[in-house]
């Protein structure tokens, strides 16, 4: 079974409201399990070992290195599954943090 792996589809969705603003002039930030991932705004994939891993999204101003606004993190298994896919929104006020919706996973 340790040659087996998962994939984790991310969808990461800014407000509708400030959906330009996002698009234009920030990046969003996928890490999982520690590990920090390319990220788009949209759907991410990222391939992953079967078992319990820890997911944070947030997003950085362009040229930014390390800043990690909005943040929020969750615990999500891949145990039973082959894929699974997280969403992650980004609440509609200055200062809103990421919200997920509970994971859908495929067999």
């Amino acid at each position: 079974m340790a040659d087996q792996t998962a994939v984790v589809e991310v969808h990461v969705k800014p407000s509708p409201i400030a959906a330009w603003f996002h698009h234009l002039l920030t990046n969003p930030v996928i890490e999982v399990d520690g590990q920090e991932y390319a990220a788009k705004w949209g759907t991410s994939r990222v391939t992953v070992t079967p078992g319990i891993h820890r997911i944070s999204v947030s997003f950085r101003y362009r040229g930014q290195k390390s800043a990690r606004l909005a943040e929020a993190s969750k615990e999500f298994s891949t145990a039973e599954a082959s894929s699974v896919r997280v969403t992650a929104s980004l609440g509609p006020r200055n200062g809103s943090r990421f919200r997920f919706e509970e994971p859908v996973t495929h067999g």
